[in-house]
């Protein structure tokens, strides 16, 4: 995990600076910050309104007595999205942009989905035991305390 984030800190910024880099080479130094500004100002404009339409939804669920998970995840999307669309870059604004596409956003929320649904371990005493790689301290249930 270490090595991942070490990567994404130093690769992803020094990949953004190169193409910063090309497209002023390629037109001007001001295009180029007309461009990073525009996509920021575009960005946080698309990411305030798909992140109102998620709250919508959020409440929604809540109303109706439905986990609101898959609200949650498309919410923290949408944040993420909102963020790295309002720092200067290329790669990071067609990151974000791509997170503010539905279809997109629901896909990457599956994926994610999944990978927390393969985490959680449900036990019950009547549950057969598993062998785990990491270690799972069981506390027996205690009865509410009488008045």
């Amino acid at each position: 995990m270490f090595f991942q984030l070490l990567l994404l800190f130093t690769l992803v910024p020094l990949i953004e600076l190169a193409l910063l880099v090309k497209l002023g080479q390629m037109t001007s130094v001001t295009m180029t910050i007309g461009i990073v500004i525009l996509t920021g100002i575009i960005g946080a404009y698309l990411a305030r309104r798909e992140g109102i339409k998620a709250w919508r939804r959020l409440e929604k669920s809540m109303r109706e007595g439905v986990s609101p998970a898959d609200e949650l995840i498309e919410a923290l999307l949408i944040l993420i999205a909102g963020a790295v669309l309002i720092t200067p870059g290329l790669l990071t604004d067609l990151f974000g942009f791509g997170l503010l596409i539905p279809p997109v956003r629901k896909w990457v929320r599956n994926r994610l989905s999944r990978h927390f649904r393969n985490r959680i371990v449900i036990s019950s005493p009547d549950a057969p035991q598993q062998q785990y790689d990491y270690d799972i301290i069981d506390v027996p249930p205690q009865d509410p305390p009488s008045d």
